[in-house]
């Protein structure tokens, strides 16, 4: 049998004394490979005795372990070498231009977003968040909504199967509206809100999309009527279209949640072809667009929120994000919104360093 300590002073010796990793892994499978000199040793152990094999085998094994550790430690000793080597001689000259990357933008609905609550902070608003998994009560029934009205069926609005805790259906939330009445119960009156959000209801189309993005406002205080209404769109719309020659209609309109409630039409013109709000909509060339609707908070949703009707009155209203941005930077399909193509992001994306504000104008483009 082959001496095993010669063997092995010979292997770790040859192993220490290699200059690189080709060499090393030569050695390698001089060693440990299939025809491999110790590997060669492993294949006599079948050929013992059990009484050799019990002797043997300790040997071999501890034989081809302290090699294989060996190699181990001297490939990592090699890669070191050779990083410290290839670091030392790299050398990067700053004064050559940067290479070109990919750049982010930001989404049309997050700027539009951020134009939102940089107006309506101005206006004394704060922004307020809710759960985008609601229970029917949030979502419908405190709201006035009648067991049988349209928007609780099936093909309206996305339903979860389960019940929560209370008995009550859960579903993904189809208005921010549910913010506006946890907001009243948890803060009470007076208050003033603007809830943005996604929202989610079951249509699919050129101007539809399950999944889509609105924004409510809602004031609360003594002493409040539709003229207050009204210059609050006014202002917020002249703000937002950095115009001031926008013009509001307001048209008797019913929702379950308000009473009196408005339609809210915005006067339109024709420029190259494309509708621009602003102007007269009853003078020639001129139109109007149904952009929101709005109205007082009926009495039993201040009730059903914990707010004295008889002490408090308000206001809201609500409108989409997604076509405000559309309106506001000629978009024409709102299914693109949510392609996730980088080519349209680039197109109508805004550079994360054009912050909105008063100032400077919120609408300030990439």
């Amino acid at each position: 049998m082959t001496d095993l300590e010669t063997l092995k002073t010979e292997a770790l010796g040859r192993i220490a004394d290699a200059q690189n990793a080709a060499a090393l892994e030569a050695l390698r499978v001089e060693f440990l490979g299939k025809q491999g000199s110790i590997s060669g040793l492993m294949k006599t152990l079948g050929k013992m005795t059990p009484e050799e094999r019990q002797t043997e085998a300790p040997k071999i094994q501890g034989l081809r372990g302290d090699v294989a550790d060996a190699i181990a430690a001297k490939k990592e000793q090699l890669d070191e070498a050779e990083l410290e080597a290839r670091l030392a001689n790299e050398v990067l000259d700053l004064t050559l231009p940067a290479p070109a990357t990919p750049k982010g933008s930001v989404h049309p609905v997050s700027q539009v977003m951020d134009e939102l609550a940089e107006i309506f902070a101005d206006l004394g608003f704060t922004v307020a968040t809710g759960p985008e998994i609601e229970d029917d009560w949030h979502n419908f029934t405190a709201l006035n909504m009648a067991e049988t009205h349209p928007a609780r069926a099936m093909h309206d609005t996305f339903y979860f199967p389960d019940l929560d805790s209370e008995g009550r259906r859960m579903l993904l939330r189809t208005h921010t509206s549910p913010v506006q009445i946890r907001s009243m119960a948890e803060q009470g009156a007076p208050i003033r809100i603007i809830a943005p959000g996604r929202v989610y209801r079951s249509d699919s189309d050129a101007t539809h999309t399950p999944m889509f993005h609105q924004v409510e406002g809602l004031v609360i205080d003594k002493g409040i009527h539709l003229g207050h209404l009204k210059w609050t769109l006014e202002t917020f719309l002249k703000a937002f279209f950095e115009r001031d020659d926008i013009v509001l209609r307001l048209r008797p309109s019913y929702f379950p949640f308000t009473e009196p409630s408005v339609e809210v039409d915005v006067g339109w013109q024709d420029v190259n072809g494309r509708r621009v709000l602003g102007g007269d909509g009853d003078a020639p060339g001129h139109g109007w667009m149904e952009l929101l609707g709005s109205g007082m908070v009926n009495r039993r949703v201040l009730e059903f929120a914990g707010v004295d009707p008889d002490v408090y009155s308000g206001f809201a209203w609500g409108l989409g994000v997604d076509r405000l941005a559309m309106l506001k930077y000629g978009m024409d399909d709102l299914r693109a919104f949510f392609d996730g193509d980088y080519r349209w992001a680039e197109h109508y994306g805004f550079s994360p360093f054009d912050q909105p504000t008063l100032s400077a104008g919120v609408g300030a483009r990439a």
